[in-house]
């Protein structure tokens, strides 16, 4: 039997990270992640994850976001009972970004029941995917495994995590198949990440592989040098402060506000930005950063030293981490320019769109865009600069300054993911690359790239699709 590749979630789109490898012996799901989009699509794809739990022998984890590990609970809820298998610091971030992804279920579905009912709507009442106990259950089934540490965890698979310098415990997830006594290596990259980026070290490479499962969320574009992300943020701190505004980052909780900070405070002590608080409005950033302390072991040289000389990459002067909703009800009564970076990323959720709605019709303030923002999100109609924009269900006119800072990004980007995909490709016999995690015009772009540099086959497999390699 030839080894199988099913393409379940992330094809042709950013969210929903499945894919279902099958070899002679064993079944092994790559990620189980949350897809995220219109809410009606969203229910639909997120209660149907297009697989038989029960048929599964283990799952591998490359990282916690919720794109990639969110569907975990639903997984286990509907039977399943094997390992999941990720690595330490993954597994540690999944306790506190899983528990927060439940219980943001619970709060909005009792919401929208109380709508429903207030409302007199002929609707189904609202469940909530999972809920902490099936979180509870997911997290005891989860095996942590270092970094570059073999791990049998199939009658004919074995996996070996390397870093993928993306976010806190990331990997590329290297897959060894027993294949009638012939070993095939099967690499997945889950999300790449960017060679000297702060805090965390570089990608790294495998040797041997047949096949490359790569994202490509940025395929058709190049980022600036991070460098520049650093005087560009200053430079847009500085002229809001200087005309009394505010300063609105949605950020994912999971690096992108650790590395916001870490950017901030080597600003701040370089005396580049003038002096304002700076608000991490998430207690889910809060946890995070906790669990970032934690594990030094994924830190690069740098910071490990900045940490050795008694120093916090993740503190500075003017910082408040916000708990409480009055806390954050407060930072939008206030006057005074400040900086308030708040979750969720794409603007979907969360305490983020409350400033959202105290500011963007305020041209003296400024929204910063620093992550990738997937189609039919709030913070894809922002970066489109939108003049109306939806928040709570109110239009309302987007005033404020938008600045879109793809440089922040941990992703890889197109000449990035080449040199990753040539890389390999000298050292071993890749044949075949598979690109997931990427709208079409990006991944029509790797694939020309791709074609042109001489590899032999590229696939970009529709939802559902499965591959023979």
């Amino acid at each position: 039997m030839p080894i199988k590749i099913q393409v379940i979630g992330a094809a042709q789109t950013v969210t929903g990270s499945r894919h279902l490898i099958q070899t002679p012996h064993s079944s092994v799901l790559l990620e189980c992640g949350l897809f995220q989009g219109h809410r009606r699509e969203s229910i639909d794809r997120n209660r149907d994850l297009g697989l038989d739990a029960l048929t599964i022998d283990a799952v591998v984890l490359s990282h916690a976001h919720i794109d990639h590990s969110g569907a975990l609970p639903m997984l286990c809820k509907q039977g399943y009972q094997g390992p999941i298998y990720a690595t330490p610091a993954t597994r540690d971030l999944c306790a506190v970004m899983l528990e927060d992804a439940a219980m943001i279920q619970a709060s909005d579905a009792q919401y929208l029941n109380r709508a429903i009912e207030r409302e007199h709507v002929d609707a189904e009442p609202i469940q909530p995917l999972f809920d902490q106990n099936d979180v509870a259950l997911t997290l005891s089934q989860m095996i942590a495994v270092p970094y570059r540490r073999k791990q049998q965890i199939a009658r004919d698979v074995w996996v070996t995590f390397l870093d993928a310098g993306h976010v806190l415990g990331s990997a590329i997830c290297v897959l060894e198949i027993d294949d009638a006594g012939q070993r095939r290596h099967l690499v997945f990259t889950g999300d790449l990440g960017r060679r000297g980026m702060p805090i965390l070290r570089d990608p790294e490479l495998p040797d041997g592989a047949d096949v490359l499962i790569t994202e490509s969320t940025y395929g058709d574009r190049l980022h600036p040098p991070f460098v520049e992300m650093d005087d560009q943020l200053a430079s847009v701190l500085s002229r809001t402060h200087a005309r009394g505004g505010k300063v609105v980052i949605p950020s994912f909780a999971l690096e992108r506000a650790q590395q916001l900070i870490f950017s901030i405070k080597k600003l701040q002590q370089a005396g580049k930005i003038p002096r304002m608080p700076v608000f991490v409005d998430s207690p889910l950033a809060v946890n995070i950063t906790q669990v970032f302390r934690l594990h030094p072991e994924c830190y690069d040289a740098a910071t490990r030293q900045v940490v050795q000389g008694g120093d916090s990459p993740f503190e500075l002067d003017g910082l408040h981490y916000t708990a409480s909703t009055d806390d954050s009800r407060a930072i939008d009564r206030m006057n005074e320019p400040c900086v308030i970076i708040a979750a969720s990323g794409m603007c979907e959720a969360g305490r983020v769109l409350h400033h959202l709605r105290a500011t963007v019709e305020n041209p003296k303030n400024t929204v910063i865009i620093v992550g990738f923002q997937a189609q039919h999100t709030l913070g894809r109609r922002i970066v489109e600069r939108r003049p109306r924009i939806r928040i709570f269900g109110v239009e309302r006119f987007l005033h404020a300054e938008v600045v879109v800072m793809d440089g922040f990004s941990a992703h890889a980007d197109q000449s990035e993911l080449l040199e990753f995909a040539e890389a390999m490709r000298r050292r071993g016999p890749l044949r075949h690359v598979v690109l997931v995690h990427g709208e079409p015009a990006a991944q029509d772009a790797m694939k020309a790239c791709l074609i042109e540099r001489g590899f032999p086959t590229v696939h970009v497999p529709a939802r559902g699709e499965i591959l023979t390699v």
